[in-house]
């Protein structure tokens, strides 16, 4: 990244809240690849702390594994549009029940792409887990349950068409360097079947453990980083954030308790927001997904990071189980 963007953005700041004093108080984060970052600010006239989300278009990737593409470089930029989109249309529509940061302000210029967002923090929400407790766990079931009933009736033109990071049309790199077998020669199919789903919603797209903020007291939490966020069947979500929350032995134990849990709090999240869905419909064809969504994920990680730990025993049972649905179905048409 240009080191002289932190300059032009502190005068953006500036004339936005239209205050000289305001000031960077520190830096959160490096964005993924090092496309910008995440800092604090202080507006002394508001006597408030913004979070700022900064990206400089121009930046040369430097993936952590070597994924330094032309496609990749163009996957990242849009899906920093892709979040600006979100909450520039989007994100009031999430109540407490799927919080997530207020959006202040979106802007963009030929050098920098910009996004001022609450400071979680200053609301509260001051924790972060790397290895979440159960309870911690389940508050995040609940947020996704929310969030999908929110957004499961909700047309969203400007967004991408299909959430997630790793959806196969946006990964032909990965799946080159997959290996011969089931599972590359489903994976078109694994695809199709998650993506012409009837019951669609917004996905996350991103919904692992850290990407959640905890209330101090643990009752409480919020959603950070949406520029995944796209339609889906909400089990992708739930199925990715589960694989970031537990090893081998904690989803054997765990996974089908909250899996049962996700459609309970979907159920009254429908209730709450009075949609009209038929959630008997909805759940069946989900939890019948929901092997092929853990499925659709193995897919990605078999080209991208084969050794990786998530690749587990857990996993290779659940995408077996997705890949046999495959083959019945195709074999009863």
């Amino acid at each position: 990244m240009s080191q002289s963007y932190p300059v032009s953005l502190l005068e953006i700041l500036k004339a936005y809240f239209q205050d000289p004093k305001v000031h960077k108080v520190e830096s959160i984060q490096t964005l993924w690849s090092g496309y910008g970052e995440i800092a604090r600010y202080f507006v002394p006239a508001k006597q408030q702390y913004f979070v700022v989300k900064v990206v400089d278009p121009n930046t040369h990737s430097e993936h952590p594994r070597g994924w330094n593409t032309s496609i990749s470089h163009s996957r990242k930029l849009d899906s920093y549009q892709n979040e600006q989109a979100f909450y520039q249309k989007y994100s009031a529509l999430a109540d407490n029940k799927c919080r997530l940061p207020k959006s202040i302000a979106t802007g963009q210029n030929q050098q920098l792409r910009w996004l001022i967002m609450e400071d979680l923090d200053a609301s509260g929400f001051t924790c972060r887990c790397d290895d979440a407790p159960l309870e911690l766990v389940r508050l995040g079931v609940r947020w996704l349950a929310y969030f999908h009933a929110r957004f499961i009736n909700q047309a969203t033109p400007e967004l991408w068409p299909v959430g997630t990071y790793w959806h196969l049309k946006t990964r032909p790199d990965e799946f080159q360097k997959m290996p011969e077998g089931r599972l590359k020669s489903a994976a078109a199919a694994l695809d199709e079947k998650l993506n012409s789903a009837s019951y669609q919603t917004l996905l996350h797209g991103d919904a692992k453990l850290a990407n959640f903020c905890f209330a101090a007291d643990q009752k409480d939490l919020a959603a950070v980083d949406f520029q995944y966020v796209g339609r889906g069947v909400g089990v992708k979500d739930l199925a990715y954030f589960l694989g970031s929350c537990f090893y081998d032995e904690g989803l054997f134990t765990h996974a089908d308790n909250l899996l049962n849990e996700y459609f309970t709090h979907f159920k009254a999240a429908v209730s709450h927001y009075q949609l009209n869905c038929n959630v008997a419909l909805l759940e069946a064809q989900w939890r019948a997904l929901y092997p092929l969504a853990w499925a659709d994920f193995d897919r990605f990680l078999s080209g991208w990071a084969a050794d990786h730990y998530k690749r587990n025993e857990f996993m290779q049972n659940q995408t077996e189980q997705g890949l046999l649905y495959l083959e019945q179905h195709k074999s009863s048409r």
